[in-house]
């Protein structure tokens, strides 16, 4: 870990099935402070011999969000919503711009990838207020947020 240097102190990080900020590292051990607020002490040869996701190397991360929409809405009308949500929002990047597409003709739903941009430090809390603006501007708008549904058929045996 020394050498190598895949993370520093304060990073955010996954690795060896585990994931919290970097506290402190050592020549045998590395520690990390979970979300909810645990010790994590894992063993470097562990680190070293799996894989480690660092969030906080880049400044910039993309936001990934699914949004489903009824077959029945108007998809240029749900893309000009979704939008202009995104361009309401400040911490959002203009550079990269974000990607907004259907990503699925699933089987309840049109899935929509929206991919915005942001600064690593605003990620969670874009994260989490975009979907509250859009389930609040969906209902506004009159834009169904399908659940997913089963039709069951009976068939009567003689």
């Amino acid at each position: 870990m020394i050498i190598f240097k895949p993370f520093k102190v304060g990073d955010f990080i996954e690795g060896a099935g585990m994931a919290g900020v970097v506290e402190a590292i050592g020549i045998f051990t590395t520690e990390l402070l979970s979300l909810d607020n645990k010790k994590i002490i894992i063993p470097n040869a562990k680190l070293t011999s799996d894989n480690i996701v660092n969030y906080s190397a880049k400044d910039q991360r993309r936001v990934d969000l699914i949004v489903s929409v009824s077959y029945r809405e108007d998809l240029d009308m749900v893309r000009s919503v979704l939008k202009a949500i995104l361009d309401e929002e400040g911490r959002i990047l203009k550079d990269p711009a974000p990607t907004i597409g259907v990503l699925e003709l699933g089987i309840s739903s049109v899935k929509f990838a929206v991919r915005p941009w942001v600064k690593t430090s605003d990620y969670w809390d874009v994260f989490f207020e975009i979907q509250e603006k859009i389930k609040k501007r969906f209902d506004a708008e009159g834009i169904t947020i399908p659940f997913p549904q089963q039709d069951v058929h009976l068939h009567k045996v003689q």
